[in-house]
């Protein structure tokens, strides 16, 4: 797996963490593992910037996710993952401190950092949140491939519950 973190948000991130949280995620979802993945850290002025130019909406958000080959997980378990780029996830840490302090778990921005991760990939994956089955869907699946890489690397404590919209 190619996956390359890139912090341009002069905000000191454990990049680690977001780089072996997203290879967890690709590896739990049966993605190819040649398959490539960009994640670029930005500050909430470039956040806001996106935000505005792709989704028409006002200032920063937290994660923005840009599929390029449009990859999917297998469907079956003996299919072959098809091999390919999967695109760019977006994180602001500005943005995620504010919604890791503000959530009923009370998690780091870090903490908050590894759990958007996990949910651009899953975006970039087709994954979608817009109706009640698929959100049911979506915030479990993350929710396991967090709560499971969190039990691999031995962290210990409450996982950061669900702050994205």
């Amino acid at each position: 797996m190619s996956i390359d973190v890139n912090n341009e948000s002069g905000t000191e991130v454990d990049e680690h963490a977001i780089l072996d949280v997203a290879r967890y995620a690709l590896a739990r979802m049966r993605i190819h593992p040649l398959s490539e993945l960009s994640v670029i850290v930005v500050d909430e002025a470039a956040m806001e910037q996106l935000h505005i130019q792709w989704m028409d909406l006002p200032g920063p958000t937290d994660v923005m996710s840009f599929p390029m080959d449009e990859l999917r997980p297998p469907v079956k378990d003996a299919e072959e993952p098809p091999q390919g780029l999967l695109g760019d996830i977006v994180l602001c840490p500005e943005v995620a401190k504010t919604q890791g302090e503000q959530s009923p778990t009370q998690h780091s921005m870090d903490e908050e950092l590894q759990l958007l991760t996990v949910h651009g990939v899953l975006h970039l994956l087709g994954y979608d949140h817009e109706e009640p089955d698929e959100k049911a869907e979506m915030f479990g699946l993350q929710a396991a491939i967090v709560d499971g890489w969190r039990a691999e690397k031995g962290l210990t404590g409450p996982s950061p519950a669900p702050t994205v919209s």
